[in-house]
């Protein structure tokens, strides 16, 4: 059975910093492409970053320099580092795996608030 489940999210300050987790079972975790989407109230699901089968990343622009997405194959596991975070960072965050001619799997996504 496919997990992705996500955790770090919470409450943080402007300018404050979160790292969150995706733990991945029943899949070879090291054969899929992850990536972090986010999507705010009232707004379509965007890609924040990705990161290869080799440890490529990419970033959207609005978080490139303050947000590192990386992974440890051997826990299963992609991280999404944060930093300098902004009010229009708040979100729910989702993880994806995605594999070419296979299926994509989501999370079931973490809420991460930025305010003061």
């Amino acid at each position: 059975q496919v997990q992705l489940v996500e955790s770090g999210g919470g409450l943080v300050q402007p300018g404050g910093s979160l790292r969150l987790s995706c733990a991945a079972s029943g899949f070879t975790f090291s054969s899929y492409a992850m990536s972090w989407y986010r999507q705010a109230p009232g707004k379509e699901r965007e890609l924040v970053a990705g990161i290869t089968t080799t440890g490529s990343s990419n970033y959207a622009d609005s978080v490139k320099g303050r947000f590192t997405i990386f992974r440890v194959n051997f826990k299963n596991t992609v991280y999404l580092q944060m930093n300098s975070l902004k009010s229009e960072d708040t979100a729910v965050y989702y993880c994806k795996a995605s594999r070419m001619f296979k299926n994509d799997y989501w999370g079931q996504g973490t809420q991460v608030t930025v305010s003061s």
